[in-house]
């Protein structure tokens, strides 16, 4: 049968101090009043019923997980006691769903990003899960068309057809320089990699078990007795999908080939305020705009004020991120957003209570 995993853990560092420790970005109410996470879980509704999906989530964050998919079996929640990586989730998720279903197709997701429409996104979804199911040996990533040189996104190196919309997966590459994502543009032989996947869960797990043997052997341990999460999840090394597994594979280790279904949509990784940016309104000068904001004589701005006692003014300036939340308060030049991050890990060695 199929089933969705919906990965849902990280502190969401780079949209600090919107994202933060109690209530990470995939948490808030960001798309019309519903969070990342519900409406990444209605996206699987479209394929998936309720029932065969799952939530991987820090274990701090599982009782809002629960609040806000009401309809999710409680069982269906795991929790992290410590964040290890996008490796650890999708096997621990894998591990347990195979145990009940050894013949289980998995759709690997994501629950921070903005992807639309949803019929396109279903369409895509079920065509991956009938590459997974009559190709067995299949690791199946989407591929998204790039439409700019961004160097925050992995990258898809396309290979030979596999139908229409589909071909073989000749190489990753992770985040490259302006140049070469520019040269990978001109070419038009590489997508952007979605960092969702699908797969037989045997499949996946038998990639594991060859290229991270000790890794498979706890994560199997803790699939078959879960009060033995904080003993295990400590020793497992913190690795992505895409280097522990999906690079390798590609590159002719363990006895799986990746693919890649073509996801033809409108997609955006919400990582920071560049791509949050694109989900707010825009005034005439340009200026993207969340909360009570006035300005004047500014533009290009990015400003979030989620404090509603507050007001957030802005005079004479652009290409800033400005974020205002209760707590704490964010001004930084919008070309250095992406290093929001260093603030966050530095406001929490100094200041815990606002991490």
């Amino acid at each position: 049968m199929r089933y969705a995993v919906i990965m849902a853990g990280g502190s969401g560092t780079r949209l600090w101090p919107l994202s933060r420790k109690g209530t990470p970005k995939q948490l808030i109410p960001l798309l019309d009043g519903k969070s990342l996470l519900r409406v990444a879980f209605e996206r699987a509704l479209a394929v998936v019923p309720a029932q065969r999906v799952w939530v991987v989530t820090g274990r701090d964050y599982a009782g809002l997980v629960g609040d806000l998919l009401p309809e999710l079996p409680a069982g269906q929640i795991l929790g992290e006691p410590v964040g290890r990586d996008s490796l650890n989730a999708a096997a621990w998720a894998a591990a347990v769903i195979s145990r009940q279903d050894p013949s289980a197709v998995v759709a690997q997701l994501t629950a921070d990003h903005v992807i639309e429409p949803v019929d396109a996104f279903a369409e895509a979804l079920d065509a991956a899960f009938q590459l997974a199911e009559t190709l067995p040996d299949s690791l199946v990533t989407f591929g998204v068309a790039p439409t700019s040189p961004h160097t925050g996104y992995g990258y898809i190196h396309k290979g030979e057809p596999l139908g229409e919309h589909a071909c073989r997966v000749l190489e990753f590459t992770e985040k490259p320089s302006a140049e070469v994502a520019a040269s990978y543009l001109a070419s038009g032989e590489y997508w952007w990699n979605s960092g969702m996947f699908v797969w037989r869960a045997v499949t996946f797990l038998e990639q594991v078990a060859t290229l991270l043997p000790d890794c498979h052997r706890q994560l199997a341990a803790l699939a078959a007795d879960p009060s033995r999460a904080d003993a295990i999840f400590p020793t497992l090394p913190k690795v992505s999908i895409d280097y522990a597994v999906m690079e390798p594979v590609s590159r002719g280790r363990g006895s799986a080939r990746v693919v890649a279904q073509e996801l033809a949509v409108t997609w955006a990784d919400v990582g920071g305020f560049a791509a949050l940016a694109g989900l707010f309104p825009h005034d005439d000068a340009g200026n993207a705009v969340t909360g009570r904001v006035v300005a004047l004589d500014a533009a290009s701005n990015v400003v979030v004020n989620v404090d509603a006692d507050g007001l957030v003014a802005l005079l004479g300036v652009s290409g800033l991120v400005v974020v205002r939340t209760p707590e704490a308060t964010l001004v930084a030049p919008a070309d250095q957003s992406e290093r929001v991050k260093d603030v966050a890990g530095r406001v929490a060695q100094l200041h815990q209570s606002f991490a």
